[in-house]
């Protein structure tokens, strides 16, 4: 039987495993909605400890990191090992919009989620228009 092989066949699947893909990052896969007075942020972190995530800002940049050990025992011989362990971290770029001091943050069922309050002088509002009268009348 005649095989044909693909030498980057299997860096490409190595590859994707551990930097992932567009489509599937590797680590936190996150979702992120705007309401009118705040950005939610929810980071998907199945297994971690909550006492391992850190969250920093500086200068507009968020960063999240967190920690997944090997559940079982480091002697244990591994049959299958599809989930990734290590330091995950991400990085989003928060707009000058955004209130970063204010930022809240609960780790609830393996989801930390992250409350961002838009800032006050970038919500919406109307302005009132003061002034006389623009009708002009003709004379004939």
């Amino acid at each position: 039987m005649l095989m044909r092989t693909d030498p980057f066949r299997e860096l490409d699947r190595l590859t994707e495993q551990l930097l992932g893909t567009v489509a599937r990052p590797v680590g936190m896969p996150m979702d992120a909605y705007r309401t009118d007075d705040q950005v939610v942020v929810h980071f998907d972190l199945p297994g971690i400890d909550p006492e391992s995530v850190d969250l920093d800002v500086e200068r507009n940049v968020l960063t999240v990191s967190a920690e997944r050990a090997w559940p079982g025992p480091e002697d244990a011989e591994r049959i299958a090992a599809e989930r990734p362990t290590g330091r995950f971290s991400r990085q989003l770029f928060l707009g000058d919009t955004l209130d970063t001091d204010r930022i809240e943050a609960t780790y609830d069922a393996g989801v930390l989620t992250l409350r961002i309050p838009v800032a006050e002088q970038a919500k919406p509002r109307k302005i009132q228009i003061t002034g006389g009268s623009t009708r002009k009348e003709l004379t004939s």
